[in-house]
């Protein structure tokens, strides 16, 4: 358990609730949670499949709507029901790395990682181009800056998704079972290479994982069943 007295909370939640299905399948997903992300802090939810981990992951990412509850960015609480500010607050604030890494096929290693600094459109080409090299370096991949997705490694291409996710510099980095295709050697440099970028950034991220063993290398395990943190 790391010390947290002192860091600034980038994503709060209070009170978050959420069915899923409708009439007699109708399912209390998520019923009252509360969280705190600390920056600079690796946090882990386990649990088992259906207590609701993804379901909070994918409302704390704006990708879907609490129905009662409030979540917090950097102390600013979120507007409900605002597509459009919804969408500005994830590229802004937000990185996600998902089990299956998502890359476009068509497009380069590099060019995958500059796709989000193109959509928030804040650096010039030369800009997106000297930092989505860096990041690929950092990852050990500065030698795979024009390889097509195809010609990577699962473990590689998923390392291209993290340095994706970090294209922004979003304070938040989310990510639902991101070792989960993976061997356990590439399972391990992923997770490495995840939690290392995000400590030096002072990154808050959030993992859900059924890695028992990825879960005690985070600084903060919490356990969720049945739609609330034990």
């Amino acid at each position: 358990m790391s010390a947290v007295a002192g860091r600034a909370i980038a994503l709060e939640c209070r009170r978050i609730h959420k069915h899923l299905g409708s009439g007699a399948a109708r399912v209390h997903v998520l019923k009252g949670v509360d969280l705190k992300l600390h920056r600079g802090e690796i946090s882990a939810i386990v649990g088992p499949s259906g207590c609701g981990k993804s379901t909070l992951l994918y409302l704390l990412g704006l990708l879907d709507q609490q129905e009662q509850g409030s979540i917090f960015i950097n102390d600013e609480e979120v507007p409900p029901n605002r597509d459009g500010v919804h969408t500005w607050l994830r590229c802004e604030n937000i990185g996600f790395v998902f089990q299956f890494h998502f890359l476009l096929p068509e497009f380069t290693a590099q060019e995958n990682v500059m796709l989000p600094m193109r959509k928030l459109g804040r650096l010039s080409l030369n800009e997106m181009q000297d930092r989505s090299r860096s990041l690929l370096e950092d990852i050990g991949l500065g030698d795979k800056l024009r390889r097509l997705p195809s010609q990577l490694s699962g473990g590689e291409q998923q390392r291209v998704a993290i340095a994706r996710a970090l294209a922004n510099e979003p304070s938040i980095l989310l990510a639902d079972e991101p070792t989960g295709n993976l061997d356990v050697k590439n399972s391990l440099m992923v997770f490495d290479s995840l939690t290392r970028l995000a400590k030096e950034k002072g990154q808050a991220v959030l993992i859900v994982t059924h890695n028992p063993d990825l879960a005690r290398k985070c600084d903060r395990t919490l356990r969720m069943e049945d739609g609330l943190f034990l």
